[in-house]
């Protein structure tokens, strides 16, 4: 077992992960709309923008899109915008992840809205709504339910990428981890073997909290559909007819 002092240091670990965990998520699911949209858009230049950064994001390796975004963009582009001078590893480091999921997220968000039969689409435009209105009343509210089950794996992912964070200076629970490792040593292999089982429950819990949450999600989805009261017809009065033929 590990001492209180320990379990302290791996819960303030653990606050920092999911602390990088929510920014990544947050900036990671804005890419992932926009770029997922802009790779169905009618402009050109909107599809070759959005498919680049798709490509980039998804082409490169994320410790090294950490050491890019931690240590050069800092160096290189300080002068020019202020603010990412003082920014913690952490900050810029969710960052980092947040363009990894976006990259990854865009790809979802474009296959499930095109997963979503064209019957949909032709009829919101016989019911002359712009290309706005169609997305967020008629396409994105459907494409929700393919979206979320491949969104919640690669929340997940992005869970365990926050480990990388670690490597490039930042505090999180693997930072906390081997913060104790030296002291663990002098204990012989035992002592580090309790403490990555330790670890490795503490990931997991955080995993199926990030897998509850989508399932609940989906549950949420599934009701607002399954309740949602048809749609009332026009009603058609036979007396109506019989009165015209007399």
């Amino acid at each position: 077992m590990l001492t209180p002092g320990q379990y302290a240091q791996l819960w303030n670990g653990m606050l920092a992960t999911v602390q990088i965990l929510a920014g990544a998520f947050a900036l990671g699911i804005f890419l992932s709309l926009v770029v997922g949209v802009g790779r169905l858009s009618d402009r050109r230049w909107v599809r070759g923008i959005s498919f680049g950064f798709v490509e980039f994001a998804r082409g490169i390796s994320s410790i090294i899109l950490l050491f890019i975004m931690v240590i050069a963009i800092p160096i290189l582009l300080g002068d020019m915008i202020p603010w990412l001078r003082g920014r913690s590893v952490a900050v810029l480091g969710a960052l980092a992840l947040g363009v990894n999921m976006g990259g990854y997220g865009a790809e979802i968000i474009r296959g499930s809205i095109l997963a979503i039969p064209k019957g949909q689409t032709e009829a919101s435009i016989a019911l002359n709504l712009n290309p706005t209105q169609r997305l967020r009343y008629v396409v994105l509210p459907q494409a929700l339910r393919i979206i979320l089950p491949p969104m919640g794996n690669l929340t997940i992912e992005i869970l365990k990428g926050t480990a990388l964070v670690s490597v490039v200076g930042g505090f999180d629970l693997m930072r906390a981890t081997q913060n104790q490792i030296a002291s663990m040593l002098a204990r012989g292999a035992i002592g580090v073997t309790v403490l990555f089982v330790n670890v490795l429950v503490i990931y997991f819990i955080l995993a199926q909290g990030v897998n509850a949450l989508f399932r609940l999600a989906e549950r949420a989805l599934d009701r607002r559909f399954q309740q949602r009261p048809a749609s009332k017809g026009v009603r058609i009065d036979a007396t109506v007819g019989a009165e015209t033929d007399g």
